[in-house]
């Protein structure tokens, strides 16, 4: 069996039980449960806490693991990204009180308070900068004000939270982060077949999220000029209708666009458009 480690909460859990549960695999109905066995894909899930996972994947005691960008690079594990997931998106940003400090190179001698001392400690490393990093569990933001550290280094989303706490952003962004899929480092994913199923049907799903399927009736003479506005993935499928002079078009859009794309359709006189949602693809 696969053996497979998966959020047990926070902003991660859902998320991930939602993509699995699109590409066919069971997930547990009691946040309770530790481990489900999904026996018919030949699947063992395993409920971890996400900081955790990527010291199971990289010691090798579990095959693969869904869990955060800036997790697994804090963890020092021998794991590594091999699929990103497009969900959980946040920034690792530095902040502290207006009008101290403005930019990475001025953090000597200070000390800066996170919950990702390994990302932060090989940020500042990564420009030279002398500092004392303090580890903290949990929110940082009050660590300024109750004298731990002068700067802190936290997940951002919108900013409200640093900003209702007085504390503005400052430099550039630590880390870019979202959901991923991980191996143990140096394994090839391609090399096992239940991997190589596991993403393909990962893969499924995203494409799935990111397109709709289109179909619209057109004059044949208008069917060039029809499909440059919906090429689809390799080409879109044109069929011939009762009516002579008139074809059925079929093509996946891209979902952002697809109310933009029905609006220029409908003006090239493109009529009967409509649009599905797509369930599961393998491209």
């Amino acid at each position: 069996m696969l053996r497979i480690a998966v959020p047990n909460k926070g902003s991660l859990s859902e998320p991930a039980a939602a993509m699995l549960h699109e590409a066919g695999y069971r997930q547990r109905k009691d946040r309770r449960e530790l481990v489900l066995i999904d026996a018919e894909n030949q699947v063992e899930f395993f409920y971890l806490r996400p900081r955790d996972i990527a010291i199971y994947v990289g010691s090798g005691r579990l095959d693969i693991g869904i869990t955060g960008r800036d997790l697994l690079l804090d963890s020092g594990a021998e794991a590594e990204e091999i699929m990103r997931l497009g969900f959980a998106a946040s920034t690792l940003r530095y902040a502290t009180r207006p009008g101290t400090v403005g930019d990475v190179r001025e953090f000597g001698g200070l000390s800066i308070a996170t919950s990702f001392a390994g990302v932060v400690s090989a940020h500042l490393a990564e420009h030279g900068v002398d500092a004392s990093v303090v580890h903290l569990d949990g929110a940082v933001e009050t660590a300024i004000q109750l004298g731990v550290a002068e700067v802190i280094a936290d997940v951002v989303e919108t900013g409200t939270t640093l900003r209702n706490a007085g504390l503005e952003i400052i430099g550039e962004p630590i880390l870019e982060s979202e959901a991923v899929v991980i191996r143990r480092t140096g394994e090839d994913a391609e090399e096992d077949p239940k991997v190589r199923q596991f993403l393909r049907r990962l893969q499924g799903v995203l494409v799935a999220r990111r397109y709709v399927m289109m179909d619209y009736d057109i004059k044949a003479e208008l069917v060039d000029k029809a499909v440059s506005l919906t090429p689809g993935l390799e080409s879109p499928t044109v069929s011939p209708l009762h009516d002579e002079g008139w074809v059925a078009v079929r093509s996946m859009v891209p979902v952002q666009d697809a109310q933009r794309i029905m609006d220029e359709l409908y003006d090239l006189g493109a009529r009967a458009i409509l649009t599905t949602g797509i369930h599961a693809a393998r491209l």
